[in-house]
C-alpha cells in the first residue's frame, strides 16, 4: 500500500516540474503529510494484527475490509490532491488563498479519525461451559415441575400377568398402588410395591415391570397346590410355603390324583411340606395319603398310604432321610406290605398286620373285660360296704331309742 503511494508520489512530481516555486513547495508539503499518514496508518495495522491474531476468521475477514476502506480513503486523498493541483495550474492569481483553504482542509482531516468497524468480541468456551451448568438444570426442573403439575403425573395403566388361583384385583389390593400416586414413584419404589404384592399368601414371587410412557405390567408367580387337607367332604388347598388355605374348594376343581392330608395343625403342616419338598418327585406322586398314627415312643410318628396299597409308618421329622429307602424295599415285596421305618426299617405283610391288628384287639378287648370286671367287682363291694353301713346305722338308731325309753320309765 505505501509503494502505491510513492508511486503516485512521483507521478504527481513529474506534472508538476513546471510549477512555480510556492506550488513546489505546497506540494512537497502535501507529499511528506501523506508519507507521514501512510506511516501511521500502517504502525496502526500492525498494533492491529498484533491485538487481534488470536481472533477467529470472521473477525480476519472484518479487518480485511476496513483495510480495503483505508486504501480506498487514501486514493480519495490522493486524488483530491492532484484535483487541487490542476487548480492551481489554472487560477495563479489565488494560490494563496488556495493554499489556506487547503492547509485549513488538511488540519480538518488530521482531526477527523478514520472510522472502523468494531469487531465482535469471540465469547470465551468457559463461559459457554458455565452458562450450560446454570441453564441446563434450570430446564430440567421446569419440564419436571410441569409434568408433575399435569394429568400425565399419575397416569397408569396397570396390568396383572401369571394369577390362576388369585385375581387381578386382589393383586392391585395387596400392592398398595392408588390412582392418586405419582408415576415416577412407581418407578423409584418398585421393591415396595413388590414385597407388597408378596403379602398375599398365594404369591412367591413379584416383578413391577414399567413400560413407556405409562402402563405397568405386574407378573406374579404363584405358589403351587402340593397337597389337599381333608374334613369330611371338604378340601382345602396345602400350599408349598406351608400355608393352609382357609377356603375349601369344590369337588369339580380337584385334579384327579392328588395327596391328601388328614391332619391341620399348622407347625405340623410346615413340617410336612418341608420335609416333602425334599423327596423325588416319582416318591410324591406315590403317596394318596397321610395321618397321624402317635405311639408311645415317637409322638410325631405318621402313616403313609400309597396308592399301590402299601403302608409307610415313619416318624414325621424323618420323613425326607428315610422314606426315599422305600423305593429299595419296594422291589423285594410280592405282596402289599407295611413298612415300619419307626426306630429300624423292617416290613410285614398287611395279613400279618390283620392277624396282628386282631391280636392287638383281642388284647385290648380282653383288659377291657378284665377293667370292667374289676369295675363291677368293686361296684358290688361298694354297694354290700354300704348296706352293711346302712344296717350298723339302724342298729345304732334302735339302741339309742332303747335307751332313752328306759330312762323315761325310771323316772
Amino acid at each position: 500500500m505505501s509503494k502505491d503511494k510513492k508511486n503516485e508520489g512521483k507521478e504527481i512530481l513529474e506534472e508538476l516540474k513546471e510549477l512555480s516555486e510556492w506550488q513546489k513547495r505546497n506540494q512537497e508539503y502535501l507529499k511528506k503529510k501523506a508519507e507521514e499518514e501512510a506511516a501511521l496508518a500502517e504502525e496502526k495495522e500492525k498494533e492491529r494484527q498484533a491485538r487481534m491474531g488470536e481472533e477467529s476468521e470472521k473477525s480476519e475477514d472484518q479487518e480485511s475490509e476496513i483495510d480495503q476502506e483505508d486504501e480506498e480513503s487514501a486514493k480519495e486523498e490522493s486524488e483530491e490532491k492532484v484535483a487541487s493541483s490542476e487548480g492551481d495550474k489554472e487560477e495563479e492569481g489565488k494560490e494563496e488563498s488556495t493554499s489556506k483553504e487547503d492547509e485549513e482542509q488538511d488540519k480538518k482531516r488530521e482531526k477527523k479519525p478514520v472510522k472502523k468497524k468494531s469487531a465482535k468480541p469471540k465469547i470465551p468456551v468457559i463461559h459457554i461451559l458455565r452458562s450450560l451448568t446454570i441453564l441446563f438444570p434450570s430446564l430440567l426442573l421446569l419440564i419436571v415441575s410441569a409434568y408433575l403439575l399435569s394429568p400425565y403425573a399419575t397416569m397408569k395403566d396397570i396390568r396383572v400377568e401369571g394369577t390362576v388361583q388369585t385375581t387381578d384385583d386382589d393383586i392391585r389390593q395387596a400392592s398398595g398402588i392408588q390412582d392418586s400416586d405419582y408415576t415416577i414413584n412407581l418407578l423409584l419404589d418398585k421393591a415396595k410395591y413388590e414385597e407388597q404384592i408378596k403379602s398375599n399368601y398365594w404369591v412367591e414371587s413379584a416383578q413391577l415391570v414399567y413400560q413407556f410412557p405409562t402402563k405397568f405390567t405386574i407378573k406374579v408367580k404363584e405358589y403351587d397346590i402340593v397337597a389337599y387337607y381333608v374334613s369330611g367332604e371338604s378340601h382345602y388347598p396345602i400350599l408349598s410355603s406351608g400355608q393352609l388355605e382357609t377356603s375349601a374348594v369344590s369337588l369339580v376343581s380337584l385334579p384327579e390324583t392328588y395327596l391328601s392330608v388328614f391332619f391341620n395343625d399348622s407347625e405340623q403342616i410346615k413340617t410336612f411340606v418341608s420335609e416333602l419338598s425334599q423327596i423325588s418327585p416319582e416318591l410324591k406322586t406315590a403317596i394318596q395319603k397321610v395321618e397321624l398314627a402317635p405311639s408311645k415312643v415317637t409322638s410325631d410318628l405318621i402313616r403313609l398310604t400309597m396308592y399301590d396299597t402299601d403302608e409307610v409308618l415313619v416318624p414325621l421329622s424323618e420323613m425326607s432321610k428315610k422314606l426315599p429307602y422305600y423305593s429299595k424295599i419296594k422291589p423285594q415285596l410280592s405282596e402289599p406290605s407295611v413298612i415300619d421305618m419307626e426306630a429300624g426299617i423292617y416290613s410285614y405283610t398287611v395279613a400279618d398286620k390283620l392277624i396282628m391288628e386282631a391280636e392287638e384287639k383281642a388284647k385290648q378287648e380282653a383288659i377291657e373285660a378284665e377293667k370292667k370286671q374289676k369295675e363291677e367287682e368293686k361296684k358290688r363291694l361298694e354297694e354290700q360296704q354300704k348296706k352293711l353301713e346302712e344296717e350298723k346305722k339302724k342298729l345304732e338308731e334302735e339302741s339309742n331309742r332303747n335307751q332313752t325309753n328306759q330312762r323315761s320309765s325310771r323316772r
